[in-house]
């Protein structure tokens, strides 16, 4: 596959300097088609999202797939906690990273174009502070992005995060 959007993550497979090894671990074509099918409805992915999934859906040293062996049980974890916590998301989305415990998520629409943007959910809210309106906020202007930054930050002897 030619990667158009992802090529630092492309470039930079490993993440140096921690004293093991943390290579990115890819997803085959047929495994993304499978969620393609389930979560976008045969359509395909946004390309930026596609060469994630493509060099690291199994593994990438700068977003956290929590305890999740699979991409497809981590979505099905973010659409659980978002249903029972009486959330919605009517459009297609697919979740990439999720954190804190796995109080929160970061996602992308699946309607956005091919680099589309990342935002952030949160499944909770206190009702005595929160409406609760405000659940979702934008991150970064672009998947890339938001990947690029982690690249960098671990380039510079950071936490990715």
């Amino acid at each position: 596959m030619e990667i158009k959007y992802l090529t630092l993550l492309r470039d930079n497979p490993i993440r140096v300097g921690f004293g093991e090894d943390k290579s990115i671990r890819p997803m085959s074509l047929q495994e993304i088609g499978n969620l393609e099918h389930l979560y976008n409805n045969n359509n395909p992915f946004p390309l930026a999202l596609k060469e994630l999934l493509f060099l690291a859906g199994n593994y990438c040293y700068v977003l956290d797939y929590g305890i999740f062996p699979t991409r497809q049980e981590m979505q099905e974890f973010v659409r659980v906690r978002i249903s029972r916590n009486n959330r919605q998301i009517i459009r297609p989305f697919f979740a990439v990273d999720i954190y804190n415990g796995g109080e929160q998520f970061i996602f992308v629409y699946l309607d956005e174009g091919d680099n589309p943007p990342t935002y952030e959910g949160h499944y909770y809210f206190d009702p005595s502070t929160d409406d609760g309106s405000d659940w979702i906020t934008p991150v970064t202007s672009t998947l890339s992005g938001l990947i690029d930054h982690g690249i960098n930050r671990v380039k510079q002897g950071q936490n990715p995060f």
